[in-house]
């Protein structure tokens, strides 16, 4: 019986005996993990510092070495530096010598050839006159020696127009083209028509397929030359009789500015005189002075141009006599008007003998004027009268 109880008393003490066995080989397994992995970190942490180390090394290494390479570097750039240096000297001293050299030996070739240059440039500039001379009829040798009368035939239109008759010999009628911008011209059968009171009834009215800018148009040998509205620089050919437009051209370079600063509205001025029809015309690219062009009436060709000495400041109008320019120049609040600009294309006048010459009685301003060769008369409009000029001429 005694027995039995110690049994059943042993049985739960070396139970729980081995449980605290158990657990104390667990703790200790545990402590060993622990300590295995603090001692491999440990070796990484040293083998980490260790490499840090290293490369620092490497790096004050690497670093000597470069900024040795850079201090030879500027060593060596200073010493080629200074050789380049030395040889661009030696060169420009070898230069000068060869200028100096060739300045001796050939100079009196040079000479030759510039000699020989400025008599090719007149030769050329001689024939260039013989010619012009040729295709301008260098007969014509009349020049303007002064303005003798005038005569207000009429008033009637608006302040700025043209009024014209054809200079061909059996050509009587007048032409009154009223406005800077209009399209109908009023024809009459002679100068005692239009001076009548009822002028207008009597008028035989054209209408042109395109309208006309400015009051630079003329009247030639049946046809009527105007700058066409809207356009920059197209000349229009239009047959008055038959109605009818036969050709058209294009001016290069003008267009583009008043051709006179006191009549804005005229870009191209169309002129005739003994030779034919002229344009006339100013170009930014000569400072406003005016340009002369000859064309041909027939094919509508550029024959010629010649850049004037004239300006186009405080001028009014223009005209052509006898291969000759003369611009009218006035005051922008309308004054005595006068010509002291004139420029011969074939330089036959001396244009710094010419006086100024004044235009007579008349003060105001001209919105055109027009010369006709056949009767030596200037058919002005000013401030909407219509008014002849007559003229003095001499001998060249």
């Amino acid at each position: 019986m005694v027995v039995l109880q110690f049994r059943f008393l042993l049985v739960p003490f070396l139970t729980s005996i081995m449980g605290e066995a158990q657990y104390m080989m667990q703790d200790a397994a545990l402590m060993n993990y622990i300590d295995r992995r603090f001692l491999s970190l440990e070796k990484r942490m040293e083998k980490c510092n260790q490499d840090i180390l290293d490369y620092v090394e490497e790096f004050r290494d690497f670093s000597k070495m470069v900024l040795s390479r850079l201090a030879g570097l500027n060593n060596y750039k200073a010493e080629v530096k200074s050789e380049v240096e030395n040889l661009l000297s030696r060169i420009e001293q070898a230069q000068r010598d060869i200028d100096y050299f060739g300045s001796v030996t050939h100079s009196k070739t040079c000479i030759e050839v510039e000699e020989e240059l400025v008599k090719q440039q007149l030769f050329e500039e001689a024939e260039e006159r013989k010619k012009l001379k040729l295709m301008l009829n260098a007969s014509c040798d009349n020049m303007l020696a002064g303005i003798k009368s005038l005569k207000i035939v009429k008033k009637t239109g608006d302040k700025y127009g043209t009024w014209m008759k054809d200079p061909g010999k059996k050509h009587t009628k007048i032409y009154l083209l009223n406005g800077s911008v209009n399209n109908v011209i009023l024809e009459f059968a002679n100068i005692m028509t239009f001076v009548e009171s009822n002028h207008t009834l009597k008028a035989r009215r054209v209408t042109l397929p395109f309208p006309w800018e400015g009051t630079g148009h003329i009247m030639y040998q049946g046809f009527l030359f105007y700058h066409r509205y809207g356009s920059l620089n197209e000349i229009i050919k239009f047959n008055i009789q038959k109605r009818n437009t036969v050709d058209q051209m294009l001016l290069p370079g003008a267009g583009r500015i008043p051709t006179y600063q006191l009549s804005p509205s005229t870009k191209i001025d169309l002129a005739i005189d003994e030779q034919g029809l002229w344009a006339i015309h100013a170009e930014p690219e000569t400072g406003g002075n005016i340009v002369v062009t000859k064309i041909n009436h027939i094919t509508m060709a550029v024959e010629h141009t010649w850049d004037t000495s004239c300006n186009s400041k405080d001028a009014e109008a223009a005209f052509m006599v006898c291969n000759t320019l003369y611009v009218v120049y006035n005051t922008p609040s309308g004054g005595t008007s006068r010509i002291q600009c004139v420029y011969d294309v074939l330089d036959a006048v001396n244009t710094y003998e010419i006086p100024v010459l004044h235009f007579p009685k008349h003060r105001g301003s001209h919105s055109s004027m027009h010369y006709n060769p056949k009767e030596r008369q200037l058919f002005a409009w000013g401030d909407g009268a219509q008014i002849i000029y007559k003229l003095h001429t001499k001998q060249k």
